[in-house]
């Protein structure tokens, strides 16, 4: 390998672009730290990423961006409700319950929706305001001594040393992961997601999901997101499984996506009258990495832990990790190196929430025991409300030491020890000869 051709030092080193490395390049900079940010300069396609749960706002603006003013600039719409379709029966409205809104509580029961791109450069800008040194490379080492980073070089030979390391480089690269070899734990199958967006004549505040759930098949499923007033994204989410067998059978993407589209009304329509514009498609693995901080290193966004898109708790989850890992940098700044305990507790943080979103949407929705014998539209009931507990108790108590983590992961237990239960029942009992219409 060739000696590298210039040295750059900094106070902190943050590997990716994305959402969760734009956020970190924002907190650590706006404390007075010397950033230098590493992104490939070609986007690797369409961000996604763009229904969001009720704890993503305060994260937002945390960075900035209250959700106000990111409605007004037509940035993201408000989501008020999430709504569930199948091609028989009434919808299922979710809506957060208004009583949690007043004293004592005070709870946020507003969230968004957001276009991505919008979001993305809003964050760039913030990032360059912030100070930070945005270099559009592609990282190609790394350089540790023990457990310690010492510096990254890149495809053109530079190399970069720093105090501190954030790795943001997403699900794909997870660089840090594989340079340590850290642990990982899957949760369900591959995946693929296909999606579009359509020109609409209305405005919607919700988010809709369209599913046609069969007893005897793991759930596939369709969104629709309002990104911008009257523009939805509409996307398809297939296991990699079958989509490699259509794909076999001579099947296009394309033809794929449309002919799931095309069962249901309101998707017939477009389709019918509206051009389809590219068409993007992205595989993804939920997955969580043990062991996510180092001596003067932490993992954020997808290359920590990749959740489900069915849990709108993507977006959270990065910025989250964002600010939970680079306020433990700050804390520790002079000292130079994150005491283990901090460590353990950041990771079992990212793994608990991760394995308890992928783990429950796993069993209660995507995995057919459990709908077959309570119906899709009660599973979803009773994933979504100990979901969407615990991610507002997370919020409101910010665990951070030993014993609000160990205290927390032991509330996360006990509900992933309650899903196994009834889902190891449902395994049990015969399948009843109505599930397929549940």
């Amino acid at each position: 390998m060739a000696a590298p051709t210039a040295q750059f030092d900094s106070d902190a080193v943050v590997i990716g672009g994305g959402l969760a490395g734009r956020a970190a390049c924002i907190h650590l900079a706006r404390a007075g730290m010397k950033v230098t940010c590493i992104e490939p300069r070609t986007e690797i396609g369409q961000p996604v990423g763009e229904s969001l749960d009720w704890s993503s706002p305060d994260l937002l603006k945390a960075l900035g961006l209250p959700m106000e003013w990111l409605v007004s600039t037509s940035t993201a719409t408000w989501k008020r409700h999430v709504t569930l379709k199948m091609p028989s029966g009434e919808p299922e409205h979710y809506v957060p319950v208004l009583w949690l809104a007043r004293q004592p509580f005070n709870v946020e029961v507003r969230t968004i929706h957001v276009d991505r791109v919008r979001l993305d450069n809003e964050l760039m800008e913030a990032v360059v305001k912030s100070g930070a040194n945005v270099v559009h490379e592609k990282v190609t080492r790394v350089e540790s001594e023990g457990r310690r980073v010492t510096a990254i070089e890149t495809e053109s030979g530079q190399r970069y040393a720093a105090k501190w390391f954030v790795d943001a480089s997403g699900l794909g690269a997870a660089l840090l992961a594989r340079h340590f070899k850290l642990r990982a734990i899957d949760s369900g199958p591959a995946k693929v997601a296909i999606w579009t967006y359509f020109n609409v004549d209305e405005s919607i505040e919700g988010t809709t999901l369209y599913m046609e759930p069969l007893a005897g098949e793991y759930l596939d499923w369709i969104w629709e997101i309002p990104v911008q007033p009257k523009v939805v994204s509409v996307g398809y989410v297939i296991t990699a499984e079958r989509m490699k067998a259509r794909r076999e059978k001579g099947e296009s993407v394309d033809g794929i996506f449309r002919s799931q589209l095309e069962k249901f009304p309101r998707f017939a329509s477009l389709l019918a009258e509206r051009q389809v514009d590219e068409v993007n498609v992205r595989s993804f693995r939920a997955r969580a990495h043990f062991g996510t901080a180092g001596p003067n290193w932490v993992i954020v966004g997808e290359a920590a832990a990749m959740v489900d898109p069915i849990t709108s708790n993507g977006v959270t989850a990065a910025l989250r990790h964002a600010a939970e890992g680079c306020a433990l940098i700050l804390k520790n700044r002079e000292r130079g190196r994150l005491p283990w305990l901090v460590r353990m507790c950041y990771s079992a943080r990212v793994v608990y929430m991760a394995k308890f979103f992928n783990g429950g949407i796993e069993k209660l929705v995507y995995e057919p025991a459990v709908r077959n014998h309570i119906g899709l539209r009660h599973a979803g009931t009773v994933y979504i409300s100990p979901a969407w507990t615990m991610n507002l108790v997370y919020a409101r108590t910010k665990p951070r030491g030993v014993f609000t983590t160990a205290l927390f992961g032991l509330s996360l237990m006990f509900f992933r020890a309650a899903t196994w239960v009834v889902y190891r029942v449902c395994k049990l009992l015969p399948t009843p000869a109505t599930a397929a219409s549940c």
